[in-house]
């Protein structure tokens, strides 16, 4: 599932191509793509209207429109956003084409058909429409506390790799991003989140940020379906530490790197590195 790193790659592709780009068409290709409301009235809702900036809240992109309304759109497993030319051959799996005025469209495409859109109407709110966005925990980019997070895993029996998994508790981080900022900062996935201290707590949170920062200036993560808005795949895979790395060496103590499974979530760690 896309993370933060390609989702905001994503909304950054999406602001620039999009702004101020006006809705021609929408064409629902597969009605279950479609959150809220009815497809005939996310088709009326959204033609016409003018797209002004995109957001992003964890994995969610929050798109706004003219006259006071939006989009919402979470591309779970294999969905994407693409903005293509009118005459582009497109992808095989397209869900909801959107013509716009200027000859170009903008194409939900989701092999897997666990993504959805969502149209939010004249004066409502994102989550109102939305309501897990209700629920999501603050944006690590911006700052996480370690006291936060101190106070956030104190009853937290469970690995600290699984509590970082909690969307209510750090919204955005998911598989890739936690193993490697647990193995920068020198963690064992395993551990009790709530025997953490706060001296380790702090160098997570740091690290944490850089790893983050480090995989948007990478375009992301594309490890099957991910690309961003323009199709172009992503470039992270090839730096990290331990994703994805079963039994190759450390690139800091040369063991081999050894994947566990935690709640049913594969996890990659160094078992020197990470005691």
């Amino acid at each position: 599932m896309p993370e933060l790193p390609e989702v905001e790659t994503v909304r950054r592709g999406l602001e620039k191509q999009l702004s101020g780009a006006k809705i021609k068409s929408v064409k629902v290709l597969r009605k279950d793509s479609v959150g809220y409301p009815s497809v005939e009235e996310f088709t009326s809702m959204l033609k016409g209207r003018e797209f002004h900036s995109v957001g992003r809240r964890g994995k969610y992109l929050l798109l706004k429109l003219s006259d006071n309304t939006g989009m919402v759109a979470h591309l779970r497993m294999s969905g994407r956003l693409l903005v293509m030319q009118g005459n582009d051959v497109e992808p095989g799996h397209v869900r909801i084409r959107i013509g716009l005025t200027d000859g170009r469209k903008l194409i939900f495409d989701d092999t897997r058909v666990f993504g959805r859109l969502w149209c939010v109407p004249e004066g409502e709110s994102f989550e109102s429409v939305v309501e897990t966005l209700n629920s999501l925990g603050p944006e690590p980019l911006d700052g996480i506390n370690p006291k936060y997070l101190q106070t956030a895993f104190q009853r937290k029996t469970q690995s600290i790799k699984i509590a970082l998994l909690d969307q209510s508790i750090i919204a955005g981080v998911g598989n890739i991003y936690a193993d490697e900022s647990l193995h920068r900062a020198g963690i064992h996935p395993n551990r009790q989140a709530c025997s953490l201290t706060l001296a380790e707590l702090k160098r997570l949170s740091k690290e944490l940020q850089i790893v983050l920062n480090n995989a948007i200036e990478a375009g992301g993560s594309t490890l099957r379906d991910y690309t961003d808005s323009s199709g172009v795949n992503g470039n992270y895979q090839h730096e990290a530490l331990v994703y994805g790395r079963k039994d190759e060496p450390c690139r800091k103590c040369k063991s081999k790197i050894e994947r566990i499974k935690l709640a049913g979530r594969s996890s990659h760690f160094c078992p020197r590195c990470q005691r």
